[in-house]
């Protein structure tokens, strides 16, 4: 489903007076609900739904915010942060019987592939982006990652 019919979707939720839509075509499914969020799922795949807010719902997402902000903190080691260059699912092994690209305490080079990011159907290597040992690892195997969240922490 592209990006012009889903914001068509959003305008006509919006816009009449239902509550919510919910569309599916093929093995994409969409639900609107105004006020609320837009899931958009593959039916087939074991990844977890995109979200992205509606206009109309900025309060729904900010209750969210304070706890994560205030977890992170707490037990922040220092060091080079390895962010997620995009948006998919974090996987620390190449399949869920190999062993992880890495460990805790384990030394890296700038280079490295340190885990994999599936999006859309691909995976992708995510390499390290300076040398150091693995101090910490911030996302559990086959979690829903965003843009420039952080993954690793190396010293």
């Amino acid at each position: 489903m592209d990006l012009r019919k889903l914001k068509k979707l959003i305008d006509l939720v919006q816009e009449s007076g239902i509550a919510e839509l919910e569309i599916t075509e093929g093995e994409e499914k969409v639900k609107i609900v105004k006020g609320g969020v837009v899931n958009m799922v593959a039916a087939a795949s074991a990844s977890a739904p995109m979200h992205a807010p509606l206009a109309a719902a900025p309060q729904a997402s900010a209750p969210s915010a304070p706890p994560t902000a205030a977890a992170a903190p707490e037990a922040a080691p220092e060091g080079p942060v390895v962010k997620a260059p995009m948006v998919g699912t974090f996987y620390r092994s190449a399949s869920p019987d190999a062993k992880p690209f890495v460990e805790l305490g384990q030394a890296v080079k700038e280079g490295d592939t340190i885990c994999i990011i599936e999006a859309m159907k691909l995976m992708n290597e995510i390499e390290a982006d300076a040398s150091g040992t693995v101090k910490a690892i911030l996302v559990e195997n086959g979690q829903p990652v965003e843009y420039g969240q952080p993954l690793f922490i190396l010293g």
